[in-house]
């Protein structure tokens, strides 16, 4: 038996019933999970001596792809200073996943990942308070 299949549909069925959930925060924090995911993905195949280059691409989008949905599910009026800071720091790790793309510069790109990180860290111990 295959394993990792297993993990994997476990793992997705998961995220699907966090996203039937109707519980914006579970929602956010499954779109963190797969952006982290897949720009991990793409900044390991970036540094790869041959990446797999349609791997690299579908990461590549689907990173941004859940950038814009999260910079799409931020509210300006109610999320006031959080929301303009959370939006920059979108729009930061967009710029340096197309950085990346263009011409392998990945420091920005990790610096990117590490800030996502904490974010989603704050996140879940936002979720433990409710």
């Amino acid at each position: 038996m295959k394993y990792a299949k297993v993990i994997d549909a476990y793992s997705n069925s998961e995220k699907h019933a966090a996203v039937e959930s109707n519980d914006p925060h579970l929602v956010i924090l499954v779109l963190f999970e797969e952006l982290l995911k897949c720009m991990r993905s793409f900044d390991e195949m970036m540094r790869a001596a041959e990446p797999d280059k349609k791997e690299c691409a579908s990461h590549f989008s689907r990173s941004l792809t859940i950038l814009y949905a999260l910079q799409s599910s931020l509210d300006f009026e109610k999320g006031g200073e959080i929301a303009n800071n959370l939006f920059r720091l979108y729009e930061y790790a967009r710029q340096q996943l197309l950085s990346a793309k263009r011409g392998k510069e990945l420091e920005g790109l990790q610096t990117a990942i590490w800030s996502l990180t904490e974010i989603q860290g704050a996140w879940e111990q936002i979720g433990g308070q409710k």
